[in-house]
């Protein structure tokens, strides 16, 4: 909404400094001031009303060191994140921007499944929340929201580079030429980033053209199942790793910086063209939402760090999840995930390993047994003796290393 009043301001009084409002940095860097802000100094405020209402953890026994003492710590305070990102968006992006618009829905959604979860828990005393079905079915309905949108929808395009000898004789007949003039006009695509390829570019379409040319009217369907499919591994990925303070939204705000970087540059032609990469018209918009929701998290681990004062829940850790799912397809970097999302996949992975072994072995010789002392695998090195602050900051630290990894492969091909 201020974007649009110092836009006006601008055109028709031309007000000092008002134009400053134009610029994706600046409105980038007002965003995460303005949601550190809300979410250090009304989040406080969210914590109190939270242990007022007793809206306290329950802590099954499981047998790790420190656990018993966190009963009672107030849980959905993903609230919290929520608020903190949505209201610097709503005052400082384009809000008819496609890419906004899908982000505010996916926050809004993701956030209704886990405050409803979260609320049987606590209010009807149920501690199994959502039945896993109802989970599921929500991430699904979005999935095909975000897909369909982004097949559909006419403001999503991308701009490939001209072949280069096309390139060479533009270049030839005149050496200043825009960058924009070696792209090829907007159009419609099924295409995304895949990383340490030379080509760097994967066409979903050519999953059923390569059996008829004629099937590629059908790519939408495609389109759709990978979104579901990334919205759900993510998301559930998110939800697995918060178990322990800080890990989910320390891991979650590097992973969300990188995002950033990669949102950045491919919404931006000039850096597109020099590091030979697919330019996305409109895209440099989600940087706002990206500042707004790593503030978010930032502050959020004001409370959240060992020891907690507030859990971020279901409401939470399933946003978070989401949010990141989507910034990644909108950005085309979603094969990117495996890498820059690591530590969700090692905790998803760690899981699937456990409860398949444990099933195996049960059948084979009447008795389970397991791969790792406990799963999720942040469990694992608790029970092994490691204090949690020390996990969540080599968790923290493996993060990094895999987000430099992933900032690389604009280079790497």
């Amino acid at each position: 909404m201020l974007y649009y009043l110092f836009e006006y301001l601008e055109q028709q009084f031309q007000l000092p400094g008002a134009s400053l409002f134009g610029f994706i940095t600046f409105r980038a860097a007002v965003a995460i001031i303005l949601s550190l802000l809300i979410s250090t100094i009304f989040g406080k405020r969210i914590i109190r009303f939270l242990q007022k209402k007793q809206v306290g953890e329950t802590i099954r026994d499981l047998g790790l060191e420190g656990q018993v003492e966190k009963a009672g710590t107030p849980t959905m305070g993903g609230i919290i994140i929520i608020l903190a990102t949505l209201i610097p968006v709503l005052l400082l992006a384009k809000l008819d921007n496609i890419y906004i618009i899908l982000l505010i829905v996916t926050t809004i959604w993701m956030g209704a499944i886990g405050f409803i979860d979260d609320y049987i828990k606590k209010f009807k005393n149920n501690k199994e929340g959502l039945k896993g079905r109802f989970k599921v079915l929500g991430q699904v309905g979005l999935g095909v929201i975000v897909g369909a949108t982004m097949y559909f929808h006419e403001d999503v395009t991308i701009k490939e580079k001209l072949p280069i000898e096309q390139q060479k004789v533009l270049l030839a007949e005149d050496p200043d030429i825009a960058p924009s003039a070696l792209f090829e006009a907007e159009e419609k695509s099924t295409k995304t980033t895949i990383p340490f390829v030379k080509g760097n570019e994967f066409d979903y379409a050519n999953l059923i053209t390569w059996i008829n040319p004629g099937l590629g009217k059908y790519a939408w369907i495609i389109f759709i199942l990978a979104a579901i499919f990334i919205i759900t591994a993510v998301s559930n990925g998110a939800n697995l790793t918060d178990g322990i303070d800080g890990l989910a939204a320390g891991s979650s705000a590097i992973i969300v910086l990188t995002l950033g970087l990669f949102t950045w540059v491919s919404g931006n032609i000039v850096f597109s063209e020099y590091l030979d990469i697919m330019y996305i018209p409109r895209v440099e918009e989600v940087t706002i939402y990206i500042a707004a929701f790593v503030g978010a998290l930032i502050g959020f681990l004001w409370y959240n760090t060992y020891p907690a004062q507030v859990f971020m829940g279901d409401t939470g850790s399933l946003t978070i999840g989401g949010i990141i799912a989507v910034i990644a397809i909108a950005v085309r970097k979603e094969w990117l995930i495996p890498v820059l999302c690591g530590i969700f996949l090692a905790e998803n992975l760690s899981v699937m390993l456990q409860v398949s072994y444990f099933k195996y072995t049960r059948k084979k010789f009447g008795e389970g047994r397991r791969i790792f002392k406990m799963s999720p695998l942040h469990h694992h090195y608790q029970k092994s003796g490691y204090h949690e602050s020390k996990i969540v900051t080599r968790f923290w630290i493996v993060g990094i290393l895999l987000a430099i990894i992933t900032i690389v492969t604009l280079k790497i091909r």
